[in-house]
């Protein structure tokens, strides 16, 4: 799954998903990777299609970019990197009391710090990120 190779990475999430819903065994990152899966059943069958183009200007979501986010979000809290974000995750859970709306709110900042990023062809701003996150 580490890999920079788009129809690798999607064709990892596909057969994740698959061996998942047919109840093969799964390594750790396959069945992390299938539960958020399984928590969007808007994209069950858009992970078939491996080809497919999601355009944010037609309103589109590309529901591998949208699972992948969860993954790192979930990879952040794990190792509570950038330090502090497990204790944002907490206070909002607490406030929020859903961790999958938590997610979301999240990893909006993450998709924000990431596009910046490339468009200033800069380092991630995990300070700026960590600020933003205390202030949902």
């Amino acid at each position: 799954m580490f890999t920079s190779d788009r129809s690798k990475q999607r064709q990892y999430l596909k057969q994740a998903w698959e061996k998942y819903t047919r109840q093969d065994q799964l390594e750790p990152l396959e069945l992390q990777l299938a539960k958020i899966v399984e928590k969007h059943p808007e994209y069950h069958d858009l992970i078939k299609n491996l080809d497919s183009e999601y355009f944010p200007e037609q309103g589109n979501t590309n529901p591998f970019l949208h699972i992948n986010l969860h993954l790192t979000l979930q990879d952040q809290l794990t190792m509570d990197q950038p330090k502090g974000i497990k204790g944002i995750h907490n206070r909002l859970l607490v406030k929020i009391k859903d961790e999958h709306v938590v997610e979301h709110m999240m990893m909006e900042h993450i998709a924000e710090m990431i596009f910046n990023a490339q468009k200033n062809n800069t380092a991630f701003d995990l300070d700026g990120y960590i600020i933003a996150l205390k202030k949902l």
